[in-house]
C-alpha cells in the first residue's frame, strides 16, 4: 500500500514536471512570434504616393509609377553630374552609386568609362542633365512591364562643357530601364535598381520644335 501511494506521488511529480516544461516552452513560443510582431513593421517596405489628398488603395508590394520614374531621374541624374572633372567625377559616381546599379548596367557603365576615356572625352569635362520644363513626370513616362519591371522615359536636356566653352546641349529622351531589387535596405532603401537603357536615347530637337512651332501657330489663329 506505501508503494502503490509512493508510485502516484512521482508520477504526480513527474506530470507536474511535465506540464512546467510544456509551460516553459509555450511561453518561448509566444514571446518569440512577440518579438516578431513587434519588429515585422520596421522590416515591411511599403510605397506610397506623394501625394494622399485624394487617399490610395493599393497592395504593399506595388510600386508606384511616381516612385519609379523619381528612382529612375534621380540616379540617372546623379551618374551624369560631373561638377569638375568627368575623369574623376564619372568613375566616383558608378562606385558610389553602384548599390543602384544592376550588376550588368554597372559592367556597362565601367565600359562606357573606358571608351570615353579613351576618346578623351572625360577629362576637364563638366556635365549635367535635367529635366525639360513640362516634361516632367506622368503616367505615360512609366511603361509597367510586370510588378518586378518598369522603362521609364526620361526627356533631359543635357550640358556639356570643357573649361569655359560649351561642347553638348541637347534636349535628349533617355529609355531606362528599372528592376526590382532584393537589396539591404540600409545601402538601398528604394529596392529598385537602374539597369541601364532598355533602347537607344534619341534626340528630341525636332519634336520640340515641331511643337514649339505648332504651339505658335495656335496663339496667331
Amino acid at each position: 500500500m506505501k508503494s502503490k501511494f509512493k508510485n502516484r506521488l512521482t508520477d504526480k511529480d513527474y506530470h507536474i514536471k511535465t506540464l512546467r516544461i510544456v509551460i516553459a516552452g509555450l511561453f518561448a513560443i509566444i514571446l518569440l512570434m512577440g518579438i516578431g510582431w513587434s519588429t515585422a513593421p520596421s522590416r515591411l517596405q511599403i510605397y506610397t504616393p506623394p501625394d494622399l489628398r485624394a487617399g490610395s488603395q493599393r497592395p504593399w508590394w506595388e510600386v508606384p509609377p511616381s516612385t519609379v520614374y523619381g528612382f529612375a531621374y534621380y540616379i540617372f541624374q546623379q551618374l551624369n553630374r560631373w561638377p569638375t572633372d568627368g575623369k574623376e567625377d564619372y568613375k566616383r559616381n558608378i562606385f558610389s552609386l553602384s548599390n543602384y546599379l544592376t550588376p550588368s548596367c554597372k559592367a556597362y557603365l565601367e565600359q562606357d568609362y573606358k571608351d570615353r576615356d579613351s576618346f578623351g572625352e572625360l577629362k576637364n569635362r563638366v556635365r549635367g542633365v535635367y529635366e525639360i520644363p513640362g516634361r516632367g513626370f506622368s503616367q505615360d513616362r512609366v511603361q509597367v512591364l510586370s510588378k518586378n519591371d518598369w522603362i521609364v522615359n526620361l526627356d533631359l536636356s543635357t550640358d556639356e562643357y570643357y573649361g569655359d566653352e560649351t561642347v553638348k546641349r541637347t534636349l535628349v529622351r533617355y529609355p531606362v530601364k528599372v528592376v526590382r531589387m532584393d537589396v539591404d535596405l540600409e545601402k538601398n532603401p528604394w529596392g529598385l535598381g537602374l539597369d541601364c537603357y532598355a533602347d537607344v536615347p534619341k534626340r528630341l530637337e525636332a519634336a520640340t520644335a515641331a511643337t514649339n512651332e505648332g504651339k505658335q501657330n495656335e496663339n496667331e489663329k
